[in-house]
């Protein structure tokens, strides 16, 4: 490990030393903990990665599957697609890390403290407010076609990956997180649109039960886009 003794108390106040004393390519920042790590494809191999561990359960990964490779802020949800898993939408089993010379699932190790944490404060804040699902269905429009995609944003990871497909002016169908598609797709019929989630009403259109204006959900610390850094800025005040 790369860092000396005092880095590591520094990062212990994330972690204890012994909880990350065996882990490969272990770095302490001063809000985050960054360890080395990866997603196997049965095709591809292993993409080799850098996760960042944050103290609000954010969760950013760096990738250098290729020296050209340019992905960087990445969900875990993210790097597993842009690895070519097969079996997605596991991202806490297939995203491993090298512990003792091994690779381990995150979902075994102690990384996700933070973030299942930030989850369930999320679920006890949604159940305090009577609200049962806070969020609906939302699509994004492919810029090439102009075919639009469905979105779910349930948890936090389908939120940012929405989030992240919003803030990207050239988004395409085969940026998709969730399936490998194109543009020669068909998009959903309209009638089935119209049916997005909301536990008030099946067809909802827009209520308070389903539209959500800014939460620990679906706004996010380390963003700099406008949105998030007035929500950040206003929960602080």
């Amino acid at each position: 490990m790369a860092n000396n003794e005092g880095e590591m108390q520094c990062g212990s106040m994330l972690f204890k030393q012994e909880e990350l004393q065996e882990m490969s390519g272990v770095n302490v920042g001063g809000d985050y903990v960054e360890v080395m790590c990866g997603c196997t494809s049965h095709r591809y191999g292993d993409a080799v990665a850098r996760l960042r561990v944050f103290p609000t359960g954010d969760l950013e990964i760096t990738c250098e599957c290729t020296p050209g490779c340019d992905e960087d802020k990445l969900t875990p949800a993210a790097f597993e697609k842009h690895s070519g898993r097969e079996t997605a939408r596991k991202w806490k089993n297939n995203v491993w890390v090298i512990i003792g010379g091994e690779k381990v699932p995150l979902s075994k190790t102690v990384l996700l403290k933070y973030y299942n944490e930030s989850s369930k404060k999320c679920s006890r804040s949604n159940r305090s407010q009577g609200a049962k699902v806070c969020h609906r269905d939302e699509f994004v429009g492919c810029n090439d076609c102009g075919k639009e995609r469905r979105f779910r944003l349930r948890s936090r990871d389908e939120c940012r990956l929405h989030h992240n497909a919003m803030g990207d002016p050239n988004w395409k169908c085969s940026d998709f997180p969730y399936d490998k598609i194109t543009c020669e797709e068909e998009e959903e019929r309209g009638s089935r649109k119209v049916y997005r989630g909301c536990t008030r009403s099946p067809s909802c259109k827009g209520c308070t039960s389903c539209v959500c204006f800014g939460c620990e959900l679906c706004r996010f610390s380390e963003c700099t886009c406008q949105t998030c850094v007035d929500f950040t800025s206003n929960v602080k005040a």
